[in-house]
């Protein structure tokens, strides 16, 4: 059923808003804050009214956006991602200033650590698992060079005596302090976040894995429904198509077969049944030996899918001399989640399930019996008969309509 809601494939792997937001504060927007700092502090308030700021924040979001537009960005595309702000940036400024905008550090620093994690990250999208790992924590140990950046840039600003060589600024033991505080920072972090890259990756497996068993007892419909609105899943009196096929005689053809034989062609019949009713709106569909149960919400997509599963059935099952019947009936009933305190499960309950299922009963080897209530939803689709049937439980005979099959 179509919904607005995410899948459970976006719950796991997280929304798109979350991923722009950790690609923003994570990467993109480390180096232009230190631009905003370096500038603001040299120029005071009056930064604030120049343009570099207004455009430097667009261009880390222009970035941002595009480099998590998609989720499986090549090496080489998110190595020039990683240099779309400097460019922005760099073009608007040279515009203005000329190419002496280059002999500011934090500008050409700007460019040089965009380049690196560029890098970086395109050597990332490697499948080798230990380079991937080296490459994380160099990534990391870069990051953390950008706190080191800042403070060494705006003190060759502040102080340019104490800066005319690298072995002058390091003389300075709180500069040299400040260098390995941040290396030592930035390679834990590395070990820090390739813990949790691998606790994550972990994470997803397990999740994928219960998604997998969830939606053999639930289905994917309800599964999404039960993690976006587990209220939703309550018991509630519902409009629905109820579909019943079973196999005809097939307990007498089981009887002379061995169980391997029976089940090989259970597991075929099961396969064949999934294919065509997950390409239908079908809220959940389950099997009993070798009878099935779909529950629908639009009465034509039952017929339809009835008439593309007759049509398999006739493919899979002629071979072996059995046949399959369908019945459909559309009408209120109850569906929710039933059971105790521990175990519980989907079902739907009601005189429209029981009289679905009396239905099919008595529909031949190849031919779909739908219920007076589902055939005026049928717009006009050809039945070859309409008859009465006696079924258990009723008073007086039904009214059904047996499909055309084409």
């Amino acid at each position: 059923m179509s919904s607005s809601n995410p899948t459970v494939e976006q719950q796991i792997a997280g929304s798109r808003q979350s991923h722009y937001w950790q690609e923003l504060f994570r990467n993109t927007g480390q180096f232009p804050l230190g631009i905003l700092l370096i500038e603001s502090l040299r120029e005071g308030w009056e930064y604030f009214s120049k343009p570099d700021l207004y455009v430097l924040i667009p261009a880390a979001l222009i970035q941002t956006w595009w480099l998590t537009r998609n989720s499986q960005l090549s090496g080489w595309q998110r190595f020039l991602g990683n240099l779309i702000a400097p460019f922005l940036y760099t073009s608007f400024e040279v515009a203005i200033e000329g190419l002496k905008f280059f002999e500011a550090l934090h500008h050409s620093s700007y460019w040089g650590f965009a380049i690196v994690l560029g890098i970086l990250q395109a050597l990332r999208s490697s499948k080798n698992n230990v380079s991937n790992n080296i490459v994380l924590i160099l990534e990391n140990l870069v990051r953390a060079q950008i706190l080191f950046a800042a403070y060494a840039i705006y003190e060759t600003y502040s102080n340019p005596q104490q800066t005319e060589s690298l072995v002058l600024f390091f003389s300075d033991p709180s500069h040299l302090l400040i260098f390995l505080t941040t290396l030592v920072l930035g390679f834990s972090a590395g070990l820090a976040d390739l813990n949790a890259q691998n606790l994550f990756t972990s994470v997803q497996k397990t999740a994928k894995q219960l998604k997998i068993y969830s939606e053999w007892l639930l289905g994917r419909d309800l599964l999404g429904r039960a993690l976006n609105n587990p209220e939703s899943m309550g018991l509630a009196r519902k409009e629905r198509t109820i579909l019943f096929m079973d196999i005809r005689n097939f307990t007498r053809w089981s009887e002379t077969r061995t169980p391997e034989t029976v089940a090989i062609l259970l597991n075929q019949y099961y396969a064949a049944i999934e294919k065509v009713l997950e390409n239908y709106d079908v809220i959940k569909f389950k099997f009993t030996a070798d009878e099935v149960m779909a529950v629908f919400i639009n009465p034509s997509d039952a017929v339809f899918a009835a008439r593309e599963l007759i049509r398999n059935m006739d493919t899979l099952l002629t071979p072996t001399d059995l046949g399959a019947g369908v019945g459909i009936n559309t009408g209120e009933l109850v569906e929710g989640l039933l059971g105790g305190q521990n175990l519980r499960f989907y079902d739907v309950l009601g005189d429209t399930v029981n009289t679905a299922q009396r239905i099919e009963a008595n529909a031949r080897s190849g031919e779909i019996l739908v219920s007076e209530t589902t055939y005026m939803y049928m717009n006009n689709l050809e039945t070859d008969a309409k008859k009465e049937i006696q079924v258990k439980g009723k008073e007086y005979p039904l009214k059904v309509y047996s499909v055309t099959i084409k």
